[in-house]
């Protein structure tokens, strides 16, 4: 069964710095029908405008996962961690115990565009940690890169929960499927093009809801970049 979490019906929030969509409900934003996914708690589709961004704040019990689709975002956080995020870098982070961070768009002259990505841990308490890895395009292209991992395989960061986290893109003739095992969910979000889910159109700013699926194919990609989270 898949069920599409629609663009348009997202939550959204016009700061005039930042321009934001909410698949789940998110601060202001309160859906009781989407209060997330499994363990995915927030998908966040956040434009920060030049030079600005987060100021430090805190964060606690929750791994946040950062995935850069134009631009820069710089990170600063209270383990002594200072980096840029760039396309193709996945960032997670994990709040654990307490963790205090800022963001910013690191250009002063172009937009910066990012998912955050919000997954409850397996348990509280946690010791906070922060881990960041570049994948390479040609690892998405046509296929699922496994990008985020329990257990940190093929080179993916460490989610401290029963997850995988895929990054693909896909295009033309070019087609993708995975494996549900048994028992297993999906969540399916689009950052940007368009895609086909098992027959399903998806545009950009779309999430799709799995369940009681034994394989998922995505394929008739148009310029498409795709998540695809693989949860119990």
């Amino acid at each position: 069964m898949i069920t599409v979490r629609n663009r348009d019906e997202r939550g959204a929030v016009n700061m005039g710095w930042l321009d934001s969509r909410h698949s789940f409900s998110f601060g202001h934003y309160f859906d009781p029908a989407h209060m997330g996914f499994r363990s995915l708690r927030v998908i966040n589709d956040d434009r920060v405008i030049p030079g600005a961004g987060f100021p430090t704040h805190g964060h606690a019990d929750m791994e946040i996962v950062s995935y850069v689709l134009d631009g820069a975002l710089e990170h600063k956080d209270s383990l002594g961690t200072g980096s840029v995020i760039r396309p193709g870098e996945v960032q997670r982070m994990s709040a654990g115990t307490g963790i205090r961070h800022s963001e910013y768009n690191a250009s002063r002259e172009n937009p910066a565009r990012f998912l955050q990505i919000w997954i409850l841990p397996e348990r509280k308490g946690l010791a906070p940690g922060y881990e960041q890895t570049a994948f390479a395009e040609a690892e998405k292209r046509g296929t699922l890169r496994l990008v985020g991992s329990r257990d940190g395989r093929q080179g993916s960061v460490t989610i401290h929960q029963d997850v995988d986290l895929y990054a693909g893109l896909i295009d033309g003739d070019e087609s993708a499927t995975l494996e549900l095992r048994p028992g297993r969910h999906a969540w399916v979000q689009v950052a940007r093009g368009q895609v086909r889910l098992n027959g399903v159109t998806l545009k950009e700013g779309d999430g799709a809801a799995v369940s009681d699926e034994t394989a998922l194919t995505l394929d008739q990609g148009i310029g498409a970049e795709v998540l695809l989270f693989d949860l119990a």
